[in-house]
């Protein structure tokens, strides 16, 4: 029983993401810092960009550790663990709320609760993604320690966190605060070993900002830095529009409400006012990162911390799920009702909405799109490609991840790893003005381009010419030589 629950939850959670697919989104980063790790020819122009954020996490090197002692291929290892992430969810998502003493009907529309895929409003984040992300399995393993919390083994907590913070840091830290608080508000004997170790620990960031690894990231993001970021409004809340700071906020009084009845029912755990208390901590450290925000102060806007609604946005779901299961006719009314929409929606994503879909994409697609960029992976590895600075949302795979090559700009991707260095966000700055209407560019710019920035190919839709030497061309696509 316990076996179906979990496909049918796999099954649910990945229709109403739009289908498992390898290589989009997020995985434009992620991908070809494997690749790299896996072959360290790869992307000599581009290094300096993916090690701006690559070097904050280890999830690259995991993945190739696991390529190379598995002799699987990376789209094996991706949706490996994209399993891994989903199936660690529902499980820890189960631990947390049987540790809370929800009966298994809420355990159960819980789960349901959680197949359907949702923007958290204004954080740049998903509560479900489509695709393997090293985000999401942080956040699993941070629920798995929320479980913990709610069982007093807040030491074990503490560990989950840690190793949360291998895959994503700025997601651990997030449940390290709850965390922390949980444990001082549950064991008063604690404190004051707490207090010792939060001072040290501040110590150590401190240094760490100073004068260890993050050194720099104090600074003040000048109007150049902050125009490449322009479009990631998410990233200040002081822009954001009152819908959505009235939904963010309406996470925290479902989460309080929803444990004063609980208390009051009696039927709250012992660690539970812990773990609201540490909860509402994540508020708290939100409302003072908006001054720093607010202030371009580089190091608070690099942690994102609005997706701490992230962490409140589970806990809601999980006191939803409990309210909508206090009496047995209400609970097979929810269980009923949630399934069927949760399968409906799934349904019209892959079937109505975009048909083209699979449940499942294990490889890259076969594209024209694809079919030049498997042309350009043949080539030598050290050859620079100029693409539309959009490719890689227009036609979905990235020249990095279908060519594993070297190119000019990625905007969506590029501009995202500039809120890691100022030096990257220059680069993406210029190279966006130098690719401005790339699709009317002339054979004249194009040797310009090429002149300034090394490169090698061109890849142009096929109704662009261009009076250079073709290199390749399919129905809709031509790669054009310009050294």
């Amino acid at each position: 029983m316990r076996v179906a629950g979990l496909i049918v939850f796999l099954v649910l959670a990945t229709a109403n993401s739009g289908g498992y697919r390898y290589g989009v989104s997020d995985q434009a980063f992620y991908l070809p810092a494997v690749d790299r790790q896996l072959t360290p020819d790869l992307f000599p122009r581009d290094a300096p960009l993916l090690d701006s954020q690559a070097h904050l996490v280890a999830s690259d090197e995991v993945m190739a550790w696991l390529v190379k002692g598995t002799g699987a291929s990376l789209p094996v290892v991706a949706a490996t663990l994209y399993l891994v992430t989903l199936a660690g969810l529902l499980l820890a998502a189960v631990a947390f709320s049987r540790g809370l003493r929800y009966s298994w009907w809420a355990v159960t529309v819980f789960g349901i609760l959680l197949t359907f895929r949702h923007r958290i409003a204004k954080t740049g984040a998903n509560s479900l993604e489509g695709y393997m992300h090293p985000r999401q399995l942080a956040f699993a393993v941070g629920i798995a320690a929320l479980a913990c919390v709610v069982r007093g083994r807040h030491g074990a907590a503490l560990l989950l966190v840690a190793a949360a913070a291998w895959l994503h840091p700025t997601t651990a830290m997030f449940f390290g605060i709850v965390v922390g608080v949980a444990a001082f508000v549950s064991h008063p004997a604690w404190r004051l070993k707490l207090g010792g170790a939060a001072a040290l620990a501040g110590l150590v960031a401190l240094w760490a900002l100073v004068a260890g690894p993050m050194a720099g990231r104090l600074i003040t993001m000048d109007p150049e830095w902050l125009q490449v970021l322009s479009a990631k409004d998410y990233l200040f809340p002081a822009q954001w529009p009152i819908d959505a700071w009235l939904l963010n906020l309406a996470y925290p009084v479902v989460i309080v409400t929803i444990w004063r009845a609980r208390v009051s029912a009696g039927l709250a755990g012992p660690h539970e006012t812990g773990l609201v208390f540490g909860l509402m901590a994540l508020l708290v450290f939100f409302f003072a990162s908006v001054p720093l925000t607010m202030g371009a102060v580089a190091l608070a806007v690099q942690l994102q911390i609005t997706r701490v609604f992230w962490i409140l946005d589970f806990a809601a779901l999980a006191g939803v799920a409990w309210w909508l299961t206090r009496s047995r006719r209400a609970a097979i009314a929810a269980l009923a009702v949630l399934g069927i929409a949760s399968a409906a929606r799934g349904y019209y994503l892959l079937e109505v909405a975009q048909p083209e879909r699979a449940l499942v994409r294990l490889e890259l697609p076969d594209t024209t799109w694809m079919a030049a960029m498997r042309w350009l992976d043949s080539q030598p590895s050290a050859w620079h490609v100029l693409a539309d600075p959009g490719h890689a949302w227009k036609y979905g795979i990235s020249v990095r991840v279908g060519a594993r090559k070297d190119t000019l700009l990625e905007s969506v991707k590029d501009s995202a790893i500039a809120l890691y260095d100022r030096s990257v966000a220059g680069r993406v700055s210029e190279r966006t003005v130098a690719t401005l209407d790339y699709d009317q560019l002339s054979t004249e710019q194009m040797l310009a381009l090429s002149a300034r920035y090394d490169v090698d190919v061109v890849v142009v839709t096929a109704d662009h010419a261009l009076s250079l030497p073709l290199l390749y061309r399919n129905a809709d696509f031509a790669i054009y030589d310009v050294r």
